[in-house]
């Protein structure tokens, strides 16, 4: 589920937007390290820095994309991708200057620790924690892409821009709330990866493959996808680690290859 919290602003930013932003993973870092700050400078709970690591990220992503981002919408997919991870340097380096190379922990509620029993089995409460916001966030956002005004506006942006705008919408505006949702996802995703994975400067790079695997196997700006998709990559991981541990580190290449040989535009992509 963590992959999928990470990957699901991707998919929208991608899929909807069709920008190949490579800075995803340095929008997660920033709600990282926004949580962490939070924590240790004013003594938030882990729960409020949450949706402030959403919003930091979120309204970063607006002076971005406002700046920067935006003038790219039409560049080639070279461009895009040489911008973008160019910014991951930047950010790596800024939050290296900042807050040091070293890992960054935090300090859970104690309703968060531990683990129950159900069935025989042990699972870890921030687990089961993170399975609950994955579920709600992917409930919120195919209520509000698939039956709200705005979720239609998005697609008829996306679909054609100069109907969108001979009709009355004002695509850049759209465009700039879905890069700040798609974003704002990001920072809450790097929050709520720290106890698992760690923070530190390096974080943006890391887990960028996974969460564009996750978001090649869930097909673009499919939120369902990105949630079957790091689902079963996530299974399909740990149980190739364990059954077979000889190819273990490699099995998740080779489900994402087996899949988009059969589904070459991902589980639920359509275009």
């Amino acid at each position: 589920m963590l992959l999928f919290v990470l990957s699901v602003g991707l998919s929208v930013t991608l899929g909807l937007m069709n920008f190949i932003n490579l800075a995803h993973g340095a929008f997660a870092m920033l709600g990282g390290y926004t949580a962490v700050w939070l924590m240790r400078q004013f003594g938030l709970p882990f729960l409020l820095t949450l949706p402030l690591a959403f919003l930091a990220a979120a309204a970063v992503s607006i002076l971005f994309e406002r700046t920067l981002f935006r003038r790219l919408y039409g560049a080639g997919e070279l461009n895009q991708v040489l911008f973008t991870i160019g910014l991951v340097f930047v950010a790596a380096a800024g939050a290296t200057f900042v807050f040091g190379t070293g890992q960054q922990p935090i300090v859970l509620p104690d309703w968060l620790r531990g683990s129950v029993e159900l069935f025989g089995l042990r699972f870890g409460i921030y687990r089961m924690f993170l399975i609950v916001v994955a579920l709600a966030i992917t409930g919120l956002l195919y209520f509000t892409l698939e039956r709200t005004r705005f979720g239609a506006q998005i697609r008829a942006a996306v679909d054609n821009q100069r109907v969108a705008q001979g009709l009355g919408l004002n695509v850049e505006r759209i465009f700039a709330i879905t890069f700040a949702l798609g974003s704002g996802l990001a920072g809450l995703g790097g929050a709520l990866a720290i106890e698992i994975v760690g923070l530190d400067p390096s974080f943006g790079f890391h887990f960028l493959v996974y969460v564009l695997i996750v978001v090649a196997v869930g097909g673009l700006g499919s939120v369902t996808g990105s949630f079957v998709g790091a689902a079963l990559l996530g299974i399909g991981d740990v149980a190739g680690k364990y059954f077979v541990p000889e190819i273990g580190s490699f099995l998740i290449y080779l489900l994402l290859v087996a899949i988009l040989l059969v589904r070459p535009m991902g589980l639920f992509g359509k275009r």
